[in-house]
């Protein structure tokens, strides 16, 4: 859904300032959370913008978009000395009234990039990706890139990388005291307190090692969804509510799994069966099933100015849309339909800015139906430039600064609406 402008409290520093990017998930929606390819610098508003790869949230695939951690090549040496020697502060991001620039923002994807460069090297040297701390340091850096190209403006996305450059960090220098608790960040609420203790529980559990990577995922999306609750409310808490879980809920079937059952030990025969008592069982009952409830989580594709092409389309946009589309094919979950709304900015006449959303609406539906949804499930709508989520007005540097700063009013709306098993 488009956000509107705020009252003046708390909410405020997260959308009132200027964009410069936005997406969907999530983790939710967005998800999820599936991994790319290395970014290529920003360069200016002409250019077709390759944005830096993390997962989630806008939607899961086999897991949420937070989950999934794909690592490769290791770090260059020279790097990773670095990196290693440098602090928590050292990761900063340019302050949210400074991301208006392909200058500020190419710095902030370069700090992403350089801390999911330090995980990949933990990987690649022998940390398995299941492990606890390793996962965790993922998600959290996660969640930290969704909401900042979501336009996040409160500490949040500070706070979160943060917390991952910890993990990382500790893991670098060989630390064995690593921190296991998963701190509220940003004064998030601590929402549902039965799946925190549900978490803690697996730890203690013999198939610990094979939940561990959700449980931490799980723990991180609490903290996301609290956060959400804190600032805008329940509505935007709900989808990485959800996201935890269906983490716990994966965690706790995989722990099961995990212990092999007892082996008889050898040279001791088998105890004789008990004889058992003939009863009559009752008749068994069956289970209460759940209605199916509704779920809608939405993505947006953000397009380079004047333009409607698919390959003008943001690169990260529709990997989140994929992992959106891959949310709607999960077990339980049934598409009931989606929703384009078609937009434009400012620049050019309305009529042709009509013209030009109706195009990008075209794009994307074109695009779903080649990734096998039901052309009857999808309904458009087109506003044109009625309806900006920001306005820009200030004095720019330059023309492509003004016009990257615009680019959340370039964007296609995609609203799935589902009913889910749960």
């Amino acid at each position: 859904m488009t956000r509107s402008p705020q009252p003046r409290d708390r909410s405020e520093r997260r959308r009132a300032a200027p964009k410069a990017l936005t997406s969907a998930a999530r983790r939710a929606e967005d998800f999820p959370v599936s991994r790319r390819a290395a970014p290529k610098a920003l360069t200016s508003a002409a250019r077709r913008a390759e944005d830096f790869p993390v997962s989630r949230r806008a939607a899961p695939k086999a897991l949420p978009w937070a989950t999934t951690v794909r690592l490769g090549r290791a770090l260059p040496a020279m790097l990773c000395g670095l990196l290693a020697a440098g602090s928590v502060l050292a990761q900063a991001l340019s302050a949210p009234k400074d991301r208006i620039t392909d200058q500020a923002i190419h710095a902030d994807y370069r700090t992403y990039e350089q801390l999911q460069e330090r995980i990949r090297a933990l990987n690649s040297a022998q940390r398995p990706l299941r492990d606890y701390q390793l996962s965790k340091a993922q998600c959290w850096l996660d969640v930290s890139f969704h909401e900042y190209t979501r336009n996040d403006r409160s500490a949040f996305p500070q706070q979160a990388l943060e917390q991952s450059l910890i993990l990382v960090q500790g893991m670098e220098t060989g630390r064995t005291d690593l921190p296991t608790d998963t701190p509220l960040v940003n004064d998030a609420t601590r929402l549902r307190p039965d799946l925190w203790a549900g978490a803690e529980a697996l730890k203690g559990q013999p198939g610990w090692p094979c939940a561990a990577q959700r449980v931490a995922c799980a723990e991180v999306e609490l903290v996301h969804a609290g956060n959400e609750f804190a600032q805008q409310g329940w509505r935007h808490a709900n989808p990485y509510v959800q996201m935890a879980e269906d983490l716990l809920a994966q965690a706790r079937s995989q722990a099961q799994a995990c212990v092999p059952p007892a082996a008889p030990q050898a040279g001791v025969p088998a105890p004789a069966p008990t004889p058992v008592p003939v009863a009559v069982a009752p008749a068994p009952t069956a289970p209460a099933v759940r209605a199916p409830q509704p779920l809608e989580f939405q993505a947006n594709v953000l397009f380079n100015h004047d333009r409607s092409e698919r390959s003008q389309a943001r690169t990260l946009t529709l990997e989140r849309l994929d992992a959106a589309i891959a949310r709607t094919k999960e077990p339980g979950t049934q598409l009931q339909a989606v929703l384009l709304v078609g937009h434009a900015d400012r620049t050019g006449t309305p009529a042709y800015n009509q013209a030009l959303a109706e195009r990008r609406v075209q794009t994307v539906r074109d695009f779903l139906i080649a990734r096998g949804i039901a052309a009857s499930l999808i309904q458009t709508r087109v506003r044109g430039d009625t309806d900006p989520v920001t306005e820009c007005r200030g004095k720019f540097p330059s023309h492509a600064q003004e016009l990257e700063c615009l680019l959340p009013n370039r964007r296609v709306e995609v609203n799935f609406q589902t009913l889910r098993q749960r």
